[in-house]
């Protein structure tokens, strides 16, 4: 009886700690069917069909000489505030990469839809996953982890991106690392390399200043 006992309280315990961490596993649920926009003053603002409705995906604009990406997280689309979905569609001009980032807030689904693409994530322990995809193919890039998409083809390749947020963050690891002032001589030796090489990096990834 003692023992029943003391297993029952090590489920307790268990459960309790458990249930925050599942609450912060994804976007926190809604209490009401949308969140509507509000006016200066806090009081509901007129909402029609409209609210609902993301036109910015529109006819592939050519000629498209870099890496494009047009976003439907909530910033743009203020409608998905809390529907935990967000989307974004990727156009790539032969010879172009979307670099090196991660999500922090959410899983990737990559849907190719014109075209081919190479594509890898590397998971924690260090190690490389790749594939070449083409039109109609899908991959998973799972939250948090760096990766990339690149076409190494002759023509242009479009994607589009699900995910698992309405706003799944992006942060690119070339410009974090390298453009955001973290200084020559950290980098220097964690990259085993020279201080003017560092600044050759640097020179490339720094916003000018306006």
């Amino acid at each position: 009886m003692a023992s029943m006992n003391l297993y029952s309280l090590a489920l307790l315990v268990v459960a309790l700690v458990s249930a925050p961490m599942a609450a912060v596993a994804g976007d926190p649920d809604i209490l009401t069917d949308f969140i509507p926009p509000t006016s200066m003053i806090g009081m509901p603002m007129n909402i029609t069909g409209d609210y609902f409705t993301y036109t910015a995906f529109g006819p592939v604009p050519l000629p498209l000489p870099t890496f494009s990406l047009t976003k439907a997280s909530m910033a743009e689309f203020p409608a998905l505030n809390g529907q935990s979905v967000s989307y974004a569609r990727l156009v790539f001009p032969p010879g172009t990469v979307n670099p090196t980032h991660t999500h922090p807030r959410a899983s990737e689904l990559l849907l190719v839809l014109d075209g081919a693409l190479s594509v890898g994530f590397v998971d924690t322990a260090g190690k490389l996953y790749t594939k070449d995809l083409v039109t109609g193919d899908m991959f998973i890039f799972p939250k948090g982890l760096v990766h990339y998409q690149y076409n190494q083809g002759t023509t242009i390749a479009v994607a589009l991106s699900a995910f698992g947020s309405a706003n799944a963050g992006t942060v690119s690891v070339p410009v974090t690392v390298f453009g955001t002032g973290v200084d020559d001589a950290v980098l220097a030796k964690s990259f085993k390399t020279d201080v003017p090489t560092i600044q050759k990096l640097k020179a490339a990834l720094t916003p000018p200043k306006k």
